[in-house]
Order: structure tokens, then sequence, then C-alpha cells
């Protein structure tokens, strides 16, 4: 079978053997790869017409319990210079978000046990008290059974957990002894059970990664069934362990976008930061490759540069929400709009 076949097959059959996966991953020329594109762009106008969904970002603390070897606020770097946001603060972002048109936040932080299933239970409240229109989305790492269900009863709408890799061997590669795959993956399908909408997703080109790794986080994915999924490239960070180890390819992440929108139509599929960092248009390019939402930043200037997770994170200018005119001129430049919506899944 042919590659622009086996596309016609993805986007007809939701599905592929392994091994047709392996070639539209790996074994596009350029010319198919377009065919790719245009066929995903033509599936998400079916399903989201040519509305682009804004989630105000808001990276409250970099303090993080776990020490994953690819991460910049890794527990063990000592260079980290570590913050916190009081709940004022994030209730200020909020309210400057709303301002500019933002109708979801998103809550993320490293896993940092300080703030307890009270303290998040309170912000999640008050910022509903006052937006009662706007969707919560929730990215705090692998928490209790007990502290999901306290947040979505306040109010949390959403969570996002990128798995990050869904081969066992692969995470014992990025992650020392102490975390597991097994609860992670335990820890989506709890939130799914819940009644949350759930994002997981994975890097692209992490250190030690094979294509193989990667058809295993498609299959995870069918098997999870999320309502989003974030991929971006593999960047790395100079104060961790893979400090020398080389950063993903960004056409390969553009491909994979491809395939995510025509294996899940319906499924919200950010244009990342990641792609952002890794290109002056990447997330123009996502958005042309079946993307439809971005994800800009409404944390107080003087912390951005700090949430650094990979090096060279872009946090000012036309990353950050207040700059949502020109981001809204860069979408329109690849014939799409920013919604004032909440933009819930639909699946």
């Amino acid at each position: 079978m042919k590659n622009i076949e086996l596309i016609e097959k993805l986007e007809r059959e939701k599905n592929l053997t392994d091994d047709e996966l392996v070639r539209v991953i790996e074994g596009l020329n350029e010319e198919e790869k377009e065919e790719l594109f245009a066929r995903a762009r033509t599936v998400r106008e079916r399903e989201y017409g040519t509305a682009v969904y804004t989630r105000g970002l808001i990276e409250f603390s970099n303090y993080c319990r776990n020490d994953c070897y690819y991460c910049g606020i890794r527990k063990s770097n000592a260079n980290a210079e570590r913050y916190r946001l009081t709940k004022e603060e994030i209730l200020l972002c909020a309210r400057e978000g709303y301002e500019l048109g933002f109708r979801t936040f998103v809550l993320q932080s490293g896993e940092d046990m300080w703030f307890t299933k009270e303290r998040i239970e309170e912000i999640i409240r008050q910022i509903k008290k006052e937006f009662p229109d706007c969707a919560i989305t929730l990215s705090l790492g692998e928490r209790s059974r007990e502290e999901y269900e306290c947040w979505y009863e306040a109010g949390a709408d959403r969570y996002l957990l990128r798995h990050e890799t869904a081969d066992e061997y692969h995470y014992r590669k990025l992650h020392p002894e102490n975390m597991s795959l097994a609860n992670r993956k335990e820890c989506l399908f709890m939130l799914r059970k819940i009644g949350y909408q759930v994002g997981a997703g994975f890097m692209v080109g992490s250190p030690f990664q094979t294509v193989d790794n990667l058809v295993t986080d498609l299959r995870f994915l069918q098997e999870l069934k999320p309502h989003m999924i974030g991929i971006g490239p593999y960047l790395s960070h100079q104060d961790t362990p893979f400090a020398g180890e080389k950063n993903g390819s960004y056409e390969k992440t553009l491909v994979l976008l491809g395939i995510l929108r025509l294996m899940f139509p319906r499924v919200l599929l950010p244009a990342t930061t990641a792609l952002g960092t890794i290109a002056p248009d990447g997330r123009e390019k996502g958005l042309l490759a079946g993307a439809n939402v971005v994800m800009p930043n409404l944390s107080p200037v003087r912390v951005r540069k700090q949430y650094e997770l990979y090096d060279n994170k872009i946090c000012t200018g036309e990353e950050s929400a207040q700059c949502r005119n020109c981001l809204g001129l860069r979408v329109e430049s690849v014939g799409y709009e920013l919604a004032v919506d909440r933009g819930d899944s639909r699946i």
C-alpha cells in the first residue's frame, strides 16, 4: 500500500497496523506530509470550524517533589530560582485574563505539596465564584483520588497529565526509581472516571525514544480516549542529566499532530509552547497540521522565566496573554481565528 493510501485509510478507519503507523511516522516525503496535513485540517474544520481555543496559562509554582531527568524544575536542580504565587496573585492573573477574553484558565505547577487539597480547593472555588462562565483546567501532577474528587466537586472541569511515554522500559530511562508509569496511567483513568475532561500526551524525540515507543503512545491514547492530547518536541535543559541530548524533531512533531487529528477527530489538540520555542512559526505550523488550541501565558512577567522546563522557553512578547492581539493576527495569518469561548471537548 502506498503512503497516500495509508493516510486515506487512517482518515477513513481511524486506525492502522503498527507497521503502517511506523511508515506514516517515519516514511512520508514532503508531498505526502502536505497531504497528511491537508486531510488533518479538513477533519479539524469539520469538527471545530476555524475556531482556535485559547487557554490562559497560570504557572503558579515551580517547586516539584519529582526528579525527572529531562525537566528543568526537577527537585535536584539547585540553580532553579523557586517561587510560589499567592492565592491573590493567582486571582489577579485570572481577572486580567478574563478582561483579555480568556474563558479557560489552566492552573499549572510542579508537584508542589505545599499546595494542599484545601488550598487548591479554595482557589478553584474563588475563581468559579468570580467567573462562573469559565472553565478551570488543573495540571498538578499525580495526586490522590481524594484530592482529584475534591477539586472536581469544587468546580475544576479538566485535568492535564501528560504521560510522556507509555512504554515501561522507556519510562525507566527518563525517571528515577521512585516514580511509576503504572501509577501515572492509573491517575489518568481515575480522572476520567471521576468526570474530568482529561488530557494526556507525550514528548517527541525524548532521549532513548524509538518509533515503536511512539506507536505504544498512540495505542495507549486509543485505550484512554482522552479529550485533549498535548505533544511537543523534547527540548533539553542545561541543568538536567540530559543536558547534552539533542532536541526532538520539529518535523516529526507536526507529522504526529496530523496523525492524532485523523485518529482522534474530536480531540482538543494544542499547538504547544515547545513548538513555538523550537521554530519561530511553530505554533502556526501546528495549527496547519491539525491543532486547534493555544495556551498563552497569564503568569506574572517576573516569574515566567523561572518556570523553565527546558532551555530558551518563549515567555514574553507574542507568547504572553497580554499580546492576545498579536497572537490573533498570527492565527489569522493561517486562516483561523481566536475564539472567546470555553472551548469544551466534543468527545
